[in-house]
């Protein structure tokens, strides 16, 4: 690949302390920010990489458009002293359909019938396969636009789980067996994406 790969996952956020699902747009992109301590939490996480020499200011730092993503995206961008971030709606929460404001404990469900079927809509749900095509989409976009690039994607839990599917080789079905990405989590990839 062109470029290096590093998934962030946002630092918590209001959502997570009322353990609801938040992945309407309208919403998302509006309000249910970062608390203080999901501020704290990539900052530290940032700095982590920072002092261990893997990520520095030449880094492109791309993010979903919900305020959660966002402001993580703007303190890992103000932590490495990069001059912006860019924003893609590639890279949006999951969809949750009927779930949505519900509490999280939906998610086990969805997540049991995804390893039975990464195409499954059930209750308006957004697919693996149609989350797994939008953001392996904006990683192919990536490669066309730059060379040499450190390039930190910011997202939310589902959404990075099944690109890093696709980062791992892997069905799209199997994302809940990899290691789930924890608030303020940063990853390296490895250099490979499948197509």
């Amino acid at each position: 690949m062109n470029n290096r790969y590093v998934l962030a996952r946002h630092g918590e956020s209001l959502a997570n302390v009322r353990g609801v699902i938040l992945s309407d747009p309208e919403e998302g992109t509006t309000g249910f920010g970062l608390t203080e301590e999901g501020k704290a939490q990539v900052r530290a996480s940032v700095e982590a990489l920072k002092a261990s020499g893997e990520l520095d200011g030449t880094a492109l730092v791309v993010s979903s458009d919900f305020t959660r993503a966002r402001e993580t995206a703007e303190i890992i961008a103000e932590v490495l002293g990069v001059p912006g971030i860019i924003l893609s709606e590639k890279l949006r929460e999951r969809s949750f359909g009927d779930w949505e404001r519900e509490r999280n404990r939906h998610y086990e469900d969805v997540w049991n019938k995804d390893a039975r079927d990464s195409s499954h809509t059930d209750n308006g749900v957004e697919s693996v396969d149609a989350v797994r095509a939008r953001t392996t989409g904006l990683v192919k976009e990536l490669e066309t636009r730059y060379t040499g690039r450190d390039v930190v994607l910011v997202s939310h839990g589902d959404a990075l789980q099944i690109l890093q599917t696709a980062f791992e080789g892997v069905p799209g079905s199997t994302h809940r067996s990899l290691p789930h990405l924890s608030t303020a989590e940063v990853r390296m990839m490895k250099s490979e994406i499948d197509r």
